[in-house]
């Protein structure tokens, strides 16, 4: 399963990435919006967006490419590790 972590904190990036793999998931974080951001998302299975770190226009780039190709979006709050663990609990197992 493939992953897209969009937000959270730069210093957490290698963290996001293990958590993921301890998971089976193959993972791409973007904690800031890089030039052609819609075409590096790729079609993921998941994108999880951590909406307190997170431009307004990433989340509006993930919102569309979400409803082009109908991938499930998970939105938390909060940028921590055990956030991303519960979200990946539900949609990986």
């Amino acid at each position: 399963m493939s992953v897209v972590v969009i937000g959270g904190n730069d210093c957490m990036a290698t963290r996001y990435k293990d958590i993921c793999k301890s998971y089976n998931c193959k993972a791409k974080v973007f904690t800031q919006m890089p030039s052609d951001f819609e075409n590096k998302l790729g079609n993921p299975d998941l994108m999880v967006v951590f909406t307190n770190t997170c431009s307004h226009k990433m989340v509006n780039s993930v919102n569309q490419k979400s409803k082009k190709y109908d991938i499930p979006v998970a939105r938390i709050h909060s940028s921590s590790a055990s956030a991303l663990k519960s979200v990946l609990e539900q949609y990986c197992i």
